[in-house]
Order: structure tokens, then C-alpha cells, then sequence
């Protein structure tokens, strides 16, 4: 049963219906952001407009689940691209207050509500944008210090580490060059982590990789057989046109256990929301 304040059905085909006044109403409210829409999107692949929507509807939808994952990711991805966080926070907020202005245009002029209902859906409304914002910087801080952990070991060792996403999704982010010796030390730490860790899902983002000849580009693919051979699927990420031409160049092709999208957010959205 629906309570007397709460996300109804009928405020959600609301919602839904006027999505145009949303996006328009949003825009004028993050004076900030707007015009960093296009940069961000071609920097990061990420949509804010689109993903407005998606916050919004999971909020009324109160999805708490989807909620938090969609927040891990969005967490990741403006930190593998080092995307100002000031912009988010407003973004954000903007949402909230757009989201308010649609709630009290819907339910101006129906009939009176207690008090008590009112407050109870800011509560709730307030508490999942909360959980949003604290989720996001969570997982925005921890995959920066990861990142940040990752240059510092290259720099020092070659070392290879593999950044958990849940218990059974990592993410492996290769930068600079590549050549047949780093692509060996890949390949047998990753094959050691594999096994230690069960890893089912590994993506693996060459979006740091600016060059990688043919040797290394034959040695990498022999390694992805080789994790695929040990039951883990490989998601490639972040391909160059410069890698993609060499790779046509040698003749090869990646075998069907092995995927490739253009970005890290889209393998994130395949792979860990729901």
C-alpha cells in the first residue's frame, strides 16, 4: 500500500512524462556544469544528462541496491579519468533541488498531507542522495589511491597489480608503453592473481597505453588465451586506434571468449550493475 507522501505511481508517470522540463530545468540550475557536458562526455564517456535520469529513477523507484552500485561507478569512472569532483558535487546537488521543484509542482494543489508524510519523504528523498554522494566518494577515493598505487609501482618495479571491483570482478589498468618484457611480467603475475584470487571477470584497461608493437601485441593475446584457458573472462577497454591498426596489421584475432569495449564505464556497466 502506498503512503500518503511517498514516490506514487501516478508522480512517477510524472516524472517520466516531463523528462524534457527535467533536463531543461536541471541545466538552468548547474550553471557550472552545463557547459562541461560535451568535455566530460568526451573525455570520460559519461553521460550526465543520461545518468541524471538514471540517479533519479532509482531514487523514486527506492532501488537502494542499484542505488549504491550505480554510485561505485560513477565513482570509478570520474576517477580513472581524473575528472574534477567539483563538478559532480553540483551536479548532484542540482538534481536534488530540480527533483524538489518537480515534487512540489506535482503535488501543488492536491490535497493536504500531513506534515509528518512530508517530512518523511524528504527523509528519504535527502538520505538516498546522501548515500549517493558518500558511496560515489568512497569509491572515487579508494580507485584514485589504487590508480595512484599502480603508477608508483610501475614506476618502481613493473609490478603488476589487479584492482578488485567486488569478489569476483578486477580491474588490471595498464599505462605507458608496452613491450614484450612488461607484457611477460604481466603475464605471469596476472596468471599467479587469477588463481589465487578467482578472479571470473578481468578488465583489462588499455586506455593508458599509448604504444605497443607487434611482438608485444602477439605476446598479449597469448596471455589473454592463457587467463581465458583458466576460466576467466577478459574485457578489453581503452583501445587506441594507433594499437588497433597494429593489431590488424599482424593478422590476429581475439578469441570469442575475449570482449572488447571503448571504455572502462562501459564494461563496469555490464559487468557490475545489475
Amino acid at each position: 500500500m502506498e503512503q500518503s507522501y511517498g514516490y506514487s505511481k501516478r508522480f512517477k508517470d510524472f516524472f517520466t512524462e516531463n523528462s524534457e522540463a527535467f533536463e531543461q530545468t536541471l541545466l538552468s540550475e548547474a550553471v557550472n556544469v552545463k557547459d562541461k557536458i560535451d568535455e566530460i562526455m568526451r573525455v570520460g564517456n559519461i553521460d550526465l544528462v543520461n545518468n541524471a535520469h538514471t540517479l533519479v529513477m532509482y531514487i523514486i523507484n527506492e532501488e537502494d541496491g542499484a542505488l549504491k552500485k550505480f554510485a561505485e561507478q560513477e565513482g570509478i569512472a570520474w576517477a580513472a579519468h581524473s575528472i574534477d569532483l567539483s563538478f559532480k558535487l553540483e551536479w548532484v546537488h542540482s538534481i536534488r533541488r530540480t527533483l524538489w521543484l518537480f515534487i512540489e509542482k506535482y503535488y501543488n494543489g492536491k490535497a493536504n498531507h500531513q506534515m509528518e508524510d512530508f517530512f518523511q519523504l524528504e527523509t528519504e528523498i535527502n538520505n538516498r542522495v546522501d548515500d549517493f554522494l558518500n558511496t560515489f566518494f568512497i569509491r572515487y577515493s579508494t580507485y584514485k589511491d589504487a590508480l595512484i598505487k599502480t603508477q608508483q609501482q610501475l614506476v618502481e618495479n613493473l609490478s603488476v597489480p589487479i584492482i578488485p571491483i567486488n569478489d569476483s570482478i578486477f580491474v588490471l589498468p595498464l599505462i605507458g608503453t608496452m613491450d614484450t618484457n612488461r607484457v611477460e611480467i604481466v603475464k605471469d603475475k596476472v596468471l599467479t592473481k587469477v588463481s589465487e584470487l578467482s578472479i571470473a571477470t578481468l578488465i583489462l584497461d588499455l586506455s593508458g597505453v599509448a604504444i605497443m608493437d607487434r611482438e608485444s601485441i602477439i605476446e598479449l593475446k597469448k596471455s589473454i588465451d592463457a587467463i581465458n584457458m583458466m576460466g576467466c573472462k577478459t574485457v578489453i577497454t581503452g583501445l587506441r586506434k594507433e594499437i588497433v591498426r597494429e593489431v590488424m596489421n599482424t593478422g590476429l584475432t581475439f578469441n570469442y571468449q575475449t570482449e572488447t569495449l571503448a571504455t572502462l564505464q562501459q564494461a563496469l556497466s555490464k559487468y557490475f550493475l545489475p
